[in-house]
């Protein structure tokens, strides 16, 4: 396995779950919740969340094929996916749409572990689209074996992240955290295109610009 393709894949995973982003939203979820129980909270969405990663990294490209989808075209679609999230993450309206959710979450359910914590706001579309993409290009059990223990350094670090909300917030403060969400987004962006010239590579088209992810 190449090491280069593990750290794509841990950046490519890494910004588009935005363990940065989703901190101030874990502590507006979890507020007034004694420090057990979110821990609990934490450990419950991320294992929630590594389960719904390693089922389409498992078989998601076998459902793309029984519906007739190749490879090169989803990455192309997911490509255009993840530019469009980062374009969000740029403009300030992911966070926006994130804060509703958990809104919404925080209004409807008192344990916000499943949603919207682990379902949409760790394993997303994005996050979706992102291991079916890395998955397609393995043709081997290690590969995929791979880009799970990638998915779980990932959410590892969400962990993290979200045991130290509190501290997280307060050192960075608002201004903080929104720089680093426009910086990952533009590393996104990259990453997007690079993914879509994949795809178009793959039909013929792009061939001497696109590269290996």
């Amino acid at each position: 396995m190449d090491s280069a393709f593990l750290i794509t894949a841990f950046t490519t995973l890494f910004v588009v779950i935005d363990p940065i982003g989703l901190t101030p939203l874990f502590v507006t979820l979890t507020h007034g919740t004694e420090t057990r129980a979110r821990r609990a909270i934490a450990l419950r969405a991320c294992l929630i969340a590594f389960a719904i990663l390693a089922a389409f990294t498992i078989f998601g490209e076998a459902v793309l094929g029984f519906v007739g989808i190749s490879m090169p075209a989803f990455r192309v679609a997911g490509g255009a996916l993840l530019f469009l999230t980062a374009l969000d993450m740029l403009f300030e309206r992911r966070t926006q749409r994130r804060e509703d959710q958990a809104e919404g979450g925080a209004a409807e359910a008192p344990d916000p572990s499943v949603f919207p914590l682990s379902l949409p706001l760790i394993a997303g579309p994005g996050s979706i689209a992102t291991v079916i993409l890395l998955a397609g290009g393995q043709d081997d059990v290690f590969g995929l074996v791979a880009i799970l223990g990638v998915a779980a350094a990932v959410l590892l670090v969400v962990f993290v992240f979200f045991l130290a909300s509190g501290l997280l917030e307060r050192a960075l403060g608002k201004t903080g955290i929104n720089i680093a969400t426009r910086l990952l987004g533009m590393l996104l962006a990259a990453l997007a295109v690079q993914f879509i010239l994949d795809g178009l590579a793959a039909f013929g088209f792009a061939g001497g610009i696109a590269g290996g992810t």
